[in-house]
């Protein structure tokens, strides 16, 4: 298989995951602006808007990795079906934690779906630098990857916090999104290299 094969399968599997999510928005009760703002729909809102963002992130690294890397094989295939794999289990998790209303269990499997999904990502990482190399433009780029370690264990505490608190591990969660919302250029300028 190309890596340009698995590129598309992997943006139609995303692009699936976004419409669904879309599609499972709840409806307004009503035609004014105010009905907007409803409790129920903010918190429809605001799910559907992290959730959205995530993906987004995941696909952006995604894109990043598969850039960079020149050569895939079988390991990385399956890699990327285990990433794949868990990002599909985000419109779920996100229709649970909003029609709960962030109550501990819905939020932290909310918050274990992410953290799986990091740790797919990881090992997708690692098998594209595994079949491309120690010297690779991706190994070079990602380097020791403090950035991905951190997001890993704040995402990790966000579960059993979610259990305590469920707002301060969706809070945790939201500073991870943001964290990767900062342009991660280390590909971009190890490629410009």
């Amino acid at each position: 298989m190309t890596k340009a094969r698995l590129e598309t399968f992997s943006d139609g599997v995303v692009a699936i995951l976004i419409t669904i999510m879309v599609l499972e928005l709840k409806m307004p009760q009503g035609h004014s602006w105010a009905s907007l703002w409803a409790p129920d729909v903010r918190v429809a809102l605001f799910t559907y808007l992290l959730s959205f963002v995530n993906i987004a992130i995941y696909w952006n690294n995604h894109h990043h990795m598969l850039h960079a890397a020149h050569r895939v094989n079988g390991t990385v295939l399956w890699a990327n079906t285990h990433l794949l794999l868990w990002l599909s289990f985000i419109p779920f998790s996100t229709r649970w934690l909003e029609e709960s209303d962030f109550a501990p269990v819905p939020t932290a499997i909310y918050a274990i779906v992410l953290f799986v999904a990091g740790l797919a990502a990881g090992l997708l990482q690692a098998s594209l630098i595994r079949v491309n190399g120690r010297d690779s433009t991706l190994a070079r780029a990602t380097g020791a990857d403090y950035k991905g370690k951190i997001s890993f264990v704040l995402t990790g505490a966000a579960i059993p916090l979610s259990l305590w608190r469920p707002m301060l591990g969706i809070t945790l969660l939201v500073v991870v999104s943001l964290m990767w919302l900062i342009p991660d250029s280390r590909v971009e300028r190890t490629l410009a290299e």
